[in-house]
């Protein structure tokens, strides 16, 4: 008599409990998503059933339950509509290989290994309400569940953490655009398999449905492109428009469900068939409009009621002894596939390794569109319940494990600084690699000729760090020491100042000499500032000018450089100045296995580009760090770099071979190096460059078009 009445308040009951858990979610830093999953179990059996009597019969009678269900079934239509509404391959676009490899190698291993264990499961969970399940039918559905990246799922975790627009954002939503793609494709020819029964059957429903793409694709959408012009005449999206796009969406899951695949499809590829931007222009704000309106009922309204639907189909507490030892099997495969199939197929397109490790824990949420397909699963009679309920603790964990994983591999640190480049790029502000090179203030003791020759030679170390980086920007400075606080100023001549009147001038001719000799890319800036605390103000002016090395000469560093350890945003780079490198001249690095001397190969690598000599790796202490060293400078020696490993080291002076005819050593902090003619250049690698993995880094080395 009161069912209407116990549905309404169902429902407020139902999204209060969401609303809390998933606002109990972002607090422990989770997406909301996870928190109304966890709500849609909890008032179920898994635990609000828990509870002595039956508070969920009492809460969702019987008859109550068809009403619940058609509701969550419009909800998830219109979240699949909103799934390939929101699917941009325009993310994929000059990624194609990078991110087709990656997606590729993220469905297949998932997909053998998800069917391998269906084999092992299949006994124990041969039978469900609707009969025998068909190990055939078994195996394709759990390797497809076991396969799929919720993208929008994952797009909300990179906006709420700001990364969208990082490298590692970007190339993560690209993969997954693609692996939605495989995997939904794959779910419906499953579907079909399972649906069909006889391979005419079979073929039937996938002739069908091709033909229902074709369909889509070539007829109706250019047909819905009409919709941006009339939204464009109106000048908002009208209920007119609105409304054709609902029964667009509602015709079109129709038809599929007809079909036998289910109504999810059609709702997903008229989502996909919608106008984008990049075909008609103003197609982004009728998306944007339509997002704004059906989220909202989606999203607050109709989504809690699947997830409430799903939780009273879950009984965690039904699992046994054995059931947890399957579930232990099924999050291991979950995890591990998806993870070593993303990393393993970013590796192979020589993805650095970070980059690649975060993309294999980005690529295992799951989420809210895993249990879309476990519901289908549950649907067409190829999971009971307890592998129904398995399968929704691991949506639910691979979820919740994102975020603490993405830390452990992608530190906050690291995210930030991403992150700050990525919004500078959207600002159209360029990210110049800058050297900042200190040249020494010219004393009354020092010869004006000798003091010019030091200035030149740590100016061209300056230039030559920087290789062929672009774009990328020679900073020379000079401290003025002066008794009162200090004032700093640009290029222009102040007349009552002749002293920095005239190092302004001596540094503008300096740079110009510098330039005349050297490709820099673009012209060398100047900067001089009075100091009365030289260590403190060099440190001001690399932060202005966001230096990512300086470079000051070993005098200045004796004089000036604090004592102990320095933990620096940049690297610093101590020049003992002897011999200028010539054209084509070797420049030696010595090769141990710290961040130094990592750093070291890095700035060597530059410096030989710049000669267009060889770049000579030799191993100092224990190990074979050169050959090391060596290897993972691969990028740079196709890129034509002469890298060779060798034998001897920076302080043994005429150690033979192709070292006699090196006129620069670089080395780390801690190598001892003897007393020669040799330009050295001693490494303490900055925090940036720690951070940084040591891959990307030489990436950055390889000009672009190479």
């Amino acid at each position: 008599m009161h069912t209407i009445a116990i549905v309404f308040v169902d429902i407020a009951i139902i999204m209060v409990a969401a609303r809390l858990f998933g606002r109990l979610a972002i607090r422990v830093g989770q997406p909301p998503v996870v928190g109304e999953i966890v709500a849609g179990l909890a008032l179920g059996p898994s635990l609000l059933g828990l509870l002595p009597g039956d508070p969920v019969g009492f809460l969702f009678p019987p008859d109550v339950l068809p009403f619940l269900n058609v509701l969550a079934q419009l909800g998830l239509i219109l979240f699949m509509f909103i799934v390939g509404l929101e699917l941009d391959v325009l993310l994929v676009r000059g990624r194609e290989k990078v991110a087709g490899t990656i997606s590729a190698a993220s469905v297949a291993l998932p997909f053998a290994l998800g069917a391998g264990v269906a084999l092992l499961l299949h006994g124990n969970h041969a039978q469900t309400d609707q009969g025998p399940v068909p190990v055939l039918g078994l195996a394709l559905f759990m390797g497809v569940a076991m396969s799929i990246t919720a993208f929008p799922v994952l797009a909300r975790i990179l906006a709420d953490r700001g990364m969208q627009r990082t490298t590692i954002g970007v190339l993560a939503l690209a993969c997954a655009a693609v692996d939605d793609i495989i995997a939904w494709t794959l779910l419906a020819f499953v579907v079909a398999v399972v649906q069909g029964g006889s391979p005419m059957e079979v073929l039937r429903i996938v002739a069908l449905t091709a033909l229902f793409a074709a369909v889509m694709f070539g007829l109706v959408r250019p047909l819905l492109r009409h919709l941006v012009a009339w939204r464009d005449r109106a000048g908002r999206l009208t209920p007119d428009i609105l409304a054709v796009v609902l029964i667009g969406v509602l015709v079109s899951s129709f038809t599929t469900e007809i079909i036998g695949i289910h109504a999810i499809f059609g709702a997903f590829v008229f989502g996909a068939v919608m106008p984008r931007e990049a075909l008609t222009p103003g197609a982004a704000t009728l998306t944007h409009e339509i997002l704004e309106r059906l989220e909202q009922v989606s999203v607050l309204l109709l989504l809690p009621l699947f997830f409430v639907v799903t939780g009273l189909k879950t009984d965690v507490g039904g699992l046994d002894l054995g059931g947890l030892g399957e579930l232990g099997l099924i999050l291991v495969v979950a995890v591990v596939g998806k993870f070593v199939g993303a990393y393993v197929g970013a590796r192979a397109m020589r993805v650095p390794h970070r980059t690649a490790s975060a993309v294999g824990v980005l690529m295992n949420t799951r989420g809210l569109t895993e249990l879309v397909i476990l519901n289908v699963g549950l649907q067409v009679g190829v999971l009971d319940g307890n592998l129904f309920t398995m399968m929704v603790i691991m949506a639910l964990v691979t979820t919740a494990m994102t975020g603490p994983l993405l830390k452990l591999v992608y530190s906050d640190r690291q995210q930030q600084r991403d992150i700050a480049a990525a919004e500078r790029a959207s600002l159209g502000v360029v990210d110049y690699y800058r050297v900042l090179t200190l040249v020494d203030e010219v004393t009354g003791d020092a010869a004006p000729d000798a003091a010019r020759v030091d200035a030149l030679r740590i100016a061209g170390v300056g230039a030559l760090l920087l290789g062929r980086r672009r774009p990328a920007q020679l900073v020379l400075s000079r401290l003025i020491r002066r008794a009162s606080a200090p004032l700093e100023l640009g290029a222009a001549v102040v007349p009552d100042l002749a002293r920095m009147a005239g190092t302004v001038d001596d540094l503008q001719q300096l740079a110009a000499a510098v330039a005349g000799s050297t490709d820099l890319g673009s012209p060398p800036s100047v900067l001089a500032r009075f100091t009365s605390d030289p260590w403190t103000d060099l440190l001001a002016q690399a932060e202005a000018v966001e230096a990512d090395v300086v470079v000051v000469s070993e005098q200045w560093a004796a004089g000036h450089l604090p004592e102990g350890a320095l933990d620096l945003p940049f690297t610093l780079v101590t020049a003992r100045l002897g011999v200028t490198p010539a054209a084509g001249s070797p420049v030696a690095v010595a090769a141990t296995s710290d961040a130094d001397a990592r750093t070291a190969a890095l700035l060597g690598a530059a410096a030989a580009s710049s000669v267009r000599g060889p770049l000579l790796l030799s191993s100092v202490g224990a190990g074979r760090p050169a050959r090391k060293l060596s290897g993972a400078l691969a990028p740079v020696r196709e890129g034509g770099l002469d890298v060779r490993t060798v034998e001897g080291g920076p302080d043994i002076p005429n150690s033979g071979g192709d070292l006699d005819a090196v006129a620069m050593w670089i080395v780390g902090g801690r190598t001892p190096v003897g007393t020669h003619v040799h330009t050295v250049l001693r490494v303490r690698a900055g925090q940036q460059d720690r951070d940084v993995e040591f891959g990307e880094q030489v990436a950055e080395l390889v000009p672009t078009g190479t």
